[in-house]
């Protein structure tokens, strides 16, 4: 009697299928994929598709203001140094100033050299930008970008309540109380990711229902320039100072890829923030350096936004033939160091601070921003993807500067 041998191959197959059926990132690419074909085949049952991500990232949102708080209040009384907790805020804001000026800078550079604006503007289709020029540029002001920033105000009132704890009497049971608490919030936080597929297939079938891939076409170099150039900045820039502490950039974005896919359905960063902390700090990060440095950079860290705004500046002025000066040029990079800290937190803020800006040079019109209103949700994904990586990797060197960053962590994890 012949008795069947195992198959160790048929094995290894179905061990590698149940990873890949049971891995999240394989089923927010499918998500990603099934919204762009129903988006593009079906338009209007993509764009009823809005509500599906729209309500995902409200879901994610209840747990924003919970975990930035609780992560800060615990990092900052179980880290008894207040000194400290002042260092790592200067170190955090110093660090968001010079890089993302540095991606102004290659912005600025790329779009000079390119010239994504020397096209035809009668191929372009106009949008109403009428909210963005009559006025709204002026009003902004720093007083209502804290009061319209909910991340920032949590920030805030954490870090009061995080120096407070360190007098209180009864800090140790409190401090326990927190960590049971936030353990509750991580395990429900869990759950919830699982709809992610669900929230990704949403926010992308409406992004392409909505504006369609017809779109693009004209402004099709503007918007490779975009990408091109956030590449850039990410493998270049971003690469070459995680190499100096001897962190592959590859090995850190395959690490994220959960969040860069969720962030490119969904089209908002906000939807990765809860689990981009929970993963630094898997990865070896101290709990005081992530809830510090991530909520602070998703406010005044944003190397995609900035990219997005200096490269828009100079397509406005060479689309309408507008020659600036290399002094002038530098005044726009002058001005959006300032404007692009506020580019976050208020509804259509982009184009609010690109309305300040071209209001300052007084030389290229205004309405030009018309021009960029149907293809900007594109760029959207761009820019929220490299705010991620760019917030993720200020993190890391923060941590790293800090010396508060557990080396023993970092190499199993890269290596799942």
């Amino acid at each position: 009697m012949n008795i069947p041998t195992p198959n160790p191959s048929s094995k290894k197959n179905k061990s590698i299928l149940k990873i890949v059926l049971t891995n999240l990132t394989f089923w927010v690419l499918i998500a990603i994929i099934a919204g762009v074909l129903l988006g593009h085949f079906s338009p209007e049952n993509g764009v009823k598709m809005e509500i599906l991500g729209k309500r995902f990232v409200d879901l994610i949102k209840l747990f924003i203001g919970p975990i930035i708080f609780l992560t800060i209040v615990l990092g900052i009384s179980g880290m008894g140094n207040l000194k400290k907790v002042g260092r790592i805020g200067v170190k955090a804001l110093v660090y968001f100033e010079v890089v993302s000026t540095v991606a102004l800078a290659i912005g600025v550079a790329v779009a000079y050299l390119f010239q994504p604006g020397k096209i035809d503007k009668s191929s372009l289709a106009l949008g109403d930008a009428s909210q963005y020029t009559s006025g709204t540029a002026k009003d902004f002001s720093w007083l209502q970008f804290f009061f319209s920033n909910f991340t920032l105000q949590v920030l805030v009132a954490a870090i009061i309540c995080g120096i407070a704890l360190n007098f209180y009497k009864k800090r140790e049971q409190t401090i326990l109380v927190l960590e049971r608490f936030s353990k509750v919030v991580f395990t429900c936080l869990k759950y919830i990711m699982y709809l992610a597929p669900i929230g990704a297939f949403g926010g992308m079938a409406y992004t392409i229902g909505k504006f369609g891939l017809q779109t693009l076409i004209p402004l099709g170099k503007l918007m490779l320039c975009v990408y091109v150039t956030m590449a850039l900045f990410v493998f270049l820039i971003l690469g070459s100072i995680l190499r100096y502490y001897k962190i592959n950039i590859l090995s850190i974005l395959k690490y994220i890829k959960e969040e860069l896919l969720l962030v490119l359905g969904t089209s908002s960063s906000e939807a990765a923030l809860p689990s981009i902390m929970v993963k630094l700090e898997k990865m070896g990060c101290s709990k005081s350096v992530v809830g510090l440095v991530i909520p602070t950079g998703y406010s005044f860290n944003l190397d995609g936004t900035s990219i997005y705004l200096s490269m828009s500046v100079l397509f406005l002025a060479q689309l309408y033939d507008v020659h600036l000066s290399f002094f002038e040029i530098l005044t726009v990079i002058g001005i959006l160091m300032i404007t692009s800290k506020g580019a976050a937190g208020v509804t259509g803020s982009g184009f609010i601070v690109l309305a300040s800006t071209l209001t300052a040079l007084h030389k290229i019109p205004v309405e030009g921003l018309a021009f960029l209103l149907g293809v900007d949700k594109f760029m959207s994904e761009a820019r929220a993807i490299t705010n991620l990586i760019g917030n993720t990797v200020a993190t890391i060197i923060i941590s790293k500067t800090e010396r508060d960053f557990t080396e023993l962590n970092l190499e199993p994890v890269l290596e799942e």
